[in-house]
């Protein structure tokens, strides 16, 4: 068995973890609407950002090994294609796209992780498609490519949210690749507003790779300092970061090294450069990689959210039941009380008329039972209500907030929580309740352990290497632990 097929069932077994533990967990209790599974069934993906003519076309074409996206050097195509693998059968051994489908195919099928995206409305749907292209270096992963960013656009003349589709994309791409040219390093204003908005708000930053790209249209060695100096101060100021990411310097591989002007030999400064392209492209093919990475960071961040969702519950149901033992007896004397008073009254005045005891004794436990009855229905549901609006006052009071982990996941699922309280009103099953809190604490504690244990021995292992035994617990420990955490319903 090769490293490719380790990471391969590995994510198959990730994505079991979630669809069969987690997402009925929080579909249950309404912490997700739609199975957590939704975005991430799907291959990896690598998304692919950058200002217009910065080469983003031009890089993805170099990947593919054929000329399938349109290049130029103005705005060439505005629509978000996502290119995935595609098998042309024996009939032609070149790379070709062997199929085109539009926006809304791609949004309604169940089998591709976009239906989110139909909020953005018809006018997106016609500038979204997939590509299906025989290309080897598809196999394992899709790329999707963006329309250009600009700097005057508005949103009412793209006719849809640029902004919230790159946040929606960004979400479950697992790799992200930004990329300038030397004629706008970083000035493009919706450049900036996705390096310092949209991307940190939606995706983590060990994620995004940064590249200068078409380096060789700079004149001298000295104007690309320039560049790279300027792209660097741009990048510092809109990241806010002190540290500067790293940049690769890439150019296309057919561009000369040799200065093309005997008069200026300065400008055959590429020849003392690597051009960094074939990095770019190593990082692209370890997207399955980084989707393992970031299957283990949605496990343990589901995990995690939806145990800290659930202790407040459950420590609600708790406090519910013993508020409701407590008016249970508050009422449950003063009905006793009442209905020896009348058994009292009625010996006392001579109404009884000579009922024999057994009877009597049975209209006073009648009548307590209604007096109790009244008091559960009538002034039990007004106190209970009463509970429910002060504990959702006080709902930060249910749960621990000891650290600053603890009060980032709260944050996370505080309002989730208010909401299924007043939706319920408080009544659920805390037996459920607890049974299933219990099982996202294990998945939390023990399965991401086991989970990040595996991945890290799979990282040992080169690509392309082959292994005779998996590695440490890999998918037997996995499959068995996991076999004990069969949720409720």
């Amino acid at each position: 068995m090769y490293r490719e097929d380790f990471i391969r069932a590995l994510r198959l077994e990730l994505l079991d973890l979630v669809e069969t533990h987690l997402s009925p967990i929080s579909k249950r209790h309404h912490y997700s609407e739609v199975p957590l599974e939704t975005n991430i069934r799907w291959r990896p993906l690598v998304l692919v950002l950058g200002n217009y003519s910065s080469g983003k076309s031009a890089l993805i074409n170099d990947f593919l090994g054929a000329d399938i996206q349109a290049t130029g050097q103005a705005p060439t195509d505005d629509s978000f294609t996502i290119l995935t693998h595609g098998d042309a059968g024996n009939s032609d051994n070149r790379i070709h796209v062997v199929e085109e489908r539009d926006g809304k195919y791609l949004m309604n099928d169940p089998d591709f992780p976009f239906q989110n995206l139909k909020r953005h409305g018809q006018r997106f749907a016609s500038h979204f498609r997939i590509k299906k292209v025989n290309s080897p270096i598809l196999e394992n992963f899709a790329i999707i490519d963006t329309p250009g960013m600009l700097d005057s656009i508005a949103e009412q003349d793209r006719g849809y949210n640029y902004q919230e589709v790159i946040g929606d994309l960004a979400q479950i791409a697992d790799l992200i690749l930004v990329l300038f040219d030397a004629h706008k390093a970083g000035t493009i204003r919706e450049t900036h507003i996705s390096l310092r908005d949209t991307l940190p708000a939606h995706t983590f930053e060990d994620r995004v790779l940064f590249a200068l790209n078409r380096i060789d249209e700079c004149t001298s060695f000295t104007d690309l300092l320039r560049v790279y100096g300027t792209l660097c101060w741009n990048l510092s100021q809109i990241t806010g970061r002190k540290d500067i990411p790293m940049i690769h310097l890439t150019y296309s591989p057919g561009e000369t090294t040799e200065s093309p002007d005997p008069l200026n030999p300065e400008a055959g400064y590429l020849q003392y450069l690597k051009n960094q392209r074939e990095d770019l492209r190593k990082a692209v093919l370890e997207a399955p990689r980084h989707r393992l990475d970031n299957l283990a960071s949605f496990v343990e961040m589901h995990s995690e959210r939806l145990s800290h969702y659930l202790e407040a519950l459950v420590n609600y149901g708790i406090k519910r039941r013993k508020f409701f033992v407590k008016q249970l007896l508050l009422g449950f004397f003063p009905s006793v009380g009442l209905g020896a008073a009348v058994m009292f009254i009625l010996l006392h005045f001579g109404i009884a008329g000579g009922l024999p005891p057994v009877m009597l004794f049975g209209i006073g436990s009648g009548l307590s039972i209604f007096f109790l009855f009244s008091w559960t229905i009538v002034f039990g549901q007004l106190l209970a209500n009463r509970f429910n609006r002060k504990q959702i006052n006080k709902i930060d009071d249910l749960v621990s907030l000891d650290n600053q982990n603890l009060r980032d996941s709260w944050a996370a699922v505080r309002e989730l929580a208010i909401k299924f309280l007043k939706k319920t009103n408080g009544k659920f099953s805390l037996g459920v309740m607890e049974a299933d809190h219990d099982a996202a604490k294990r998945v939390l504690e023990q399965g991401t352990k086991e989970i990040r244990e595996t991945i890290n021995e799979i990282a040992a292992i080169h690509p392309g290497e082959r292994v005779d035994d998996p590695p440490g617990p890999f998918l037997s420990a996995l499959a068995k632990t996991m076999s004990e955490w069969r949720p409720l319903g």
